[in-house]
């Protein structure tokens, strides 16, 4: 019986190189911490991509995911809104024009596939010089997502991050352990939280998620 068209594999698409998985494993991330956008989901599209939107009530996380993707040559329209009375608020939303979408949702969902196995997959033995040096960057940038774009629960004794997602949650405990940081994952009422104690692990933690060292 020949074979169709339908029954012939279709070629798997090359792995980002370490720079362009950084960067977009970073945004994929940031994307995955903050809840849907308002805009109605359904004609926008599914998935972690979202339709092209993301909304951040913080302008450094917005700022960082702009400056990301114009790295990846990916165009973001940026539409700031603010409201209330006696607490006033913003939000930040980036827009990916429709004729860039596709490109950006590929992005994200590539990032996030191969930064997550590069993540959970380990350890793997004989690993090479590259993977040994990029890991710990990949787990530097899901924590700066995090500290950006995630619910920060501070408390004297620890650093919290509350999320909705349990595979970034699970993502960030291991990342941690790159970094040489303990973590824990803890239920919440309606979510994750990835505690990280205070002291030296906690300025670990922030200081290998800086903007600085993440040129």
């Amino acid at each position: 019986m020949p074979t169709t068209l339908l029954d012939r594999p279709r070629p798997s698409p090359p792995p980002l190189d370490w720079l362009t998985l950084t960067d977009a494993f970073e945004i994929a991330c940031m994307v995955r911490c903050t809840p849907p956008p308002a805009t109605d989901v359904r004609r926008l599209g599914s998935g972690p991509h979202r339709g092209g939107i993301a909304e951040f009530n913080r302008e450094d996380a917005a700022q960082r995911m702009r400056q990301l993707l114009g790295r990846l040559d990916v165009p973001v329209e940026h539409e700031l809104t603010t409201g209330g009375l006696r607490r006033r608020y913003e939000l930040h939303r980036l827009s990916v024009p429709p004729q860039h979408r596709a490109a950006y949702a590929n992005l994200l969902t590539a990032g996030w596939r191969q930064g997550r196995r590069e993540l959970l997959g380990g350890p793997f033995p004989g690993a090479s010089a590259p993977r040994r040096l990029w890991r710990p960057r990949l787990a530097a940038a899901a924590w700066r997502a995090a500290l950006l774009a995630g619910g920060r629960h501070v408390r004297r004794h620890c650093l919290g991050i509350r999320l909705s997602d349990r595979d970034l949650a699970a993502v960030l405990v291991r990342g941690a352990a790159l970094l040489d940081v303990p973590a824990a994952l803890r239920p919440g009422s309606g979510c994750f939280l990835v505690v990280v104690p205070n002291g030296e692990y906690r300025e670990r933690i922030t200081e290998s998620a800086e903007l600085s060292a993440a040129s």
